[in-house]
Protein backbone atom coordinates (compact mmCIF):
# COMPACT_ATOMS: atom_id res chain seq x y z
CA UNK A 1 0.00 0.00 0.00
CA UNK A 2 1.52 3.27 -0.44
CA UNK A 3 0.41 5.38 2.28
CA UNK A 4 3.12 8.17 0.91
CA UNK A 5 1.06 9.18 -1.77
CA UNK A 6 -1.85 8.78 0.16
CA UNK A 7 -0.81 11.66 2.26
CA UNK A 8 -0.03 13.59 -0.60
CA UNK A 9 -2.94 13.51 -2.15
CA UNK A 10 -4.82 14.70 1.11
CA UNK A 11 -2.09 17.39 1.18
CA UNK A 12 -2.84 18.74 -2.44
CA UNK A 13 -7.11 18.51 -1.72
CA UNK A 14 -6.58 20.79 1.24
CA UNK A 15 -4.64 22.93 -0.97
CA UNK A 16 -6.71 23.13 -3.55
CA UNK A 17 -9.69 23.37 -0.95
CA UNK A 18 -11.76 20.52 -1.71
CA UNK A 19 -10.67 18.50 1.13
CA UNK A 20 -14.15 18.45 2.43
CA UNK A 21 -15.34 16.75 -0.63
CA UNK A 22 -12.81 13.98 -1.93
CA UNK A 23 -11.53 11.13 0.48
CA UNK A 24 -8.19 9.36 -0.66
CA UNK A 25 -7.47 5.64 1.17
CA UNK A 26 -5.07 3.15 1.32
CA UNK A 27 -6.44 -0.47 1.70
CA UNK A 28 -8.00 -3.97 1.09
CA UNK A 29 -10.43 -3.07 -0.70
CA UNK A 30 -12.33 -6.30 0.42
CA UNK A 31 -12.36 -5.40 3.60
CA UNK A 32 -14.64 -2.17 3.03
CA UNK A 33 -18.01 -1.99 3.87
CA UNK A 34 -20.58 -1.49 1.19
CA UNK A 35 -22.16 0.99 3.10
CA UNK A 36 -20.08 4.29 1.55
CA UNK A 37 -20.29 4.04 -2.56
CA UNK A 38 -17.21 5.35 -4.43
CA UNK A 39 -17.61 8.00 -7.25
CA UNK A 40 -13.80 6.83 -8.53
CA UNK A 41 -11.94 4.33 -7.86
CA UNK A 42 -7.92 4.25 -8.82
CA UNK A 43 -5.94 0.91 -9.61
CA UNK A 44 -2.29 1.66 -10.37
CA UNK A 45 0.26 -0.90 -11.59
CA UNK A 46 -1.81 -3.24 -9.82
CA UNK A 47 -3.99 -5.10 -11.71
CA UNK A 48 -1.14 -7.64 -13.02
CA UNK A 49 0.39 -8.52 -9.77
CA UNK A 50 -3.00 -9.90 -8.51
CA UNK A 51 -3.67 -13.21 -7.82
CA UNK A 52 -7.14 -13.04 -8.27
CA UNK A 53 -7.82 -10.08 -10.60
CA UNK A 54 -11.57 -10.83 -11.33
CA UNK A 55 -12.41 -10.78 -7.11
CA UNK A 56 -11.05 -7.86 -6.61
CA UNK A 57 -12.47 -5.80 -9.61
CA UNK A 58 -15.70 -7.26 -8.31
CA UNK A 59 -15.06 -5.89 -4.87
CA UNK A 60 -14.19 -2.45 -6.54
CA UNK A 61 -17.30 -2.65 -8.37
CA UNK A 62 -19.82 -3.12 -5.31
CA UNK A 63 -18.08 0.21 -3.76
CA UNK A 64 -18.92 2.09 -6.81
CA UNK A 65 -21.84 3.81 -6.57
CA UNK A 66 -24.47 3.55 -9.83
CA UNK A 67 -22.41 6.10 -12.00
CA UNK A 68 -19.07 5.38 -10.57
CA UNK A 69 -15.75 4.92 -12.53
CA UNK A 70 -12.83 2.94 -11.60
CA UNK A 71 -9.40 3.64 -13.48
CA UNK A 72 -6.85 1.41 -14.01
CA UNK A 73 -3.17 1.92 -15.06
CA UNK A 74 -1.08 -0.79 -16.38
CA UNK A 75 1.81 -1.32 -18.36
CA UNK A 76 1.87 -0.23 -21.63
CA UNK A 77 2.32 -3.21 -23.74
CA UNK A 78 1.87 -4.43 -27.28
CA UNK A 79 -1.55 -5.73 -27.98
CA UNK A 80 0.03 -9.12 -28.45
CA UNK A 81 2.81 -10.93 -28.81
CA UNK A 82 5.47 -10.36 -30.87
CA UNK A 83 9.29 -11.60 -31.85
CA UNK A 84 11.59 -9.70 -31.04
CA UNK A 85 9.25 -7.34 -28.23
CA UNK A 86 10.28 -3.94 -28.21
CA UNK A 87 12.84 -3.06 -25.71
CA UNK A 88 10.42 -2.09 -23.00
CA UNK A 89 8.56 -5.16 -23.35
CA UNK A 90 11.55 -6.88 -23.15
CA UNK A 91 12.13 -5.37 -19.64
CA UNK A 92 8.72 -6.20 -19.01
CA UNK A 93 9.02 -9.63 -19.46
CA UNK A 94 12.29 -9.39 -16.94
CA UNK A 95 10.52 -7.76 -14.19
CA UNK A 96 7.65 -10.62 -14.39
CA UNK A 97 9.79 -13.15 -14.38
CA UNK A 98 11.74 -11.80 -11.36
CA UNK A 99 9.15 -10.09 -9.34
CA UNK A 100 5.46 -9.72 -10.66
CA UNK A 101 4.68 -13.33 -11.61
CA UNK A 102 6.64 -14.65 -8.22
CA UNK A 103 4.55 -12.15 -6.54
CA UNK A 104 0.96 -13.11 -7.54
CA UNK A 105 1.45 -16.68 -7.58
CA UNK A 106 3.02 -16.75 -3.80
CA UNK A 107 -0.89 -16.58 -3.21
CA UNK A 108 -2.39 -19.71 -4.95
CA UNK A 109 -4.98 -20.44 -6.76
CA UNK A 110 -3.72 -17.21 -8.86
CA UNK A 111 -4.21 -16.37 -12.08
CA UNK A 112 -0.74 -15.63 -12.57
CA UNK A 113 -0.81 -12.64 -15.11
CA UNK A 114 2.39 -10.97 -14.40
CA UNK A 115 3.72 -7.99 -16.15
CA UNK A 116 2.76 -7.92 -19.40
CA UNK A 117 -0.58 -7.65 -19.38
CA UNK A 118 -2.13 -7.47 -22.77
CA UNK A 119 -5.36 -5.12 -22.91
CA UNK A 120 -7.11 -7.94 -23.90
CA UNK A 121 -6.85 -9.70 -20.71
CA UNK A 122 -7.72 -7.15 -18.91
CA UNK A 123 -10.83 -6.42 -20.65
CA UNK A 124 -11.72 -10.05 -19.96
CA UNK A 125 -11.07 -9.76 -16.04
CA UNK A 126 -13.46 -6.79 -16.09
CA UNK A 127 -16.02 -8.04 -17.94
CA UNK A 128 -16.02 -11.41 -15.48
CA UNK A 129 -16.33 -8.83 -12.88
CA UNK A 130 -19.18 -7.06 -14.41
CA UNK A 131 -17.59 -4.21 -15.81
CA UNK A 132 -19.44 -4.22 -19.72
CA UNK A 133 -17.74 -0.67 -20.15
CA UNK A 134 -13.96 -1.32 -20.66
CA UNK A 135 -11.85 1.46 -22.68
CA UNK A 136 -8.45 2.34 -22.91
CA UNK A 137 -8.15 5.95 -22.85
CA UNK A 138 -6.57 8.33 -24.76
CA UNK A 139 -3.85 9.67 -22.65
CA UNK A 140 0.29 9.45 -23.82
CA UNK A 141 2.18 8.43 -21.48
CA UNK A 142 5.56 6.25 -22.33
CA UNK A 143 5.11 3.59 -19.89
CA UNK A 144 1.41 3.45 -18.64
CA UNK A 145 -1.88 2.62 -20.47
CA UNK A 146 -4.90 4.10 -19.03
CA UNK A 147 -8.29 2.35 -18.45
CA UNK A 148 -12.08 3.65 -17.93
CA UNK A 149 -14.13 0.83 -16.26
CA UNK A 150 -17.64 1.68 -15.90
CA UNK A 151 -20.88 -0.97 -14.76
Amino acid sequence: MDHSSIEIARKNAATAGVASRVKFEAGDVAALSSREQYDLAVVIEAVHDMSKPVQVLESVKRLLAPCGTLIVADERVADKFTVPGDDLERLYYGASLLVCLPNSMAEQPSVATGTVMRASTLKQYANQAGFHNVQALSIEHPTLRFYQLNP
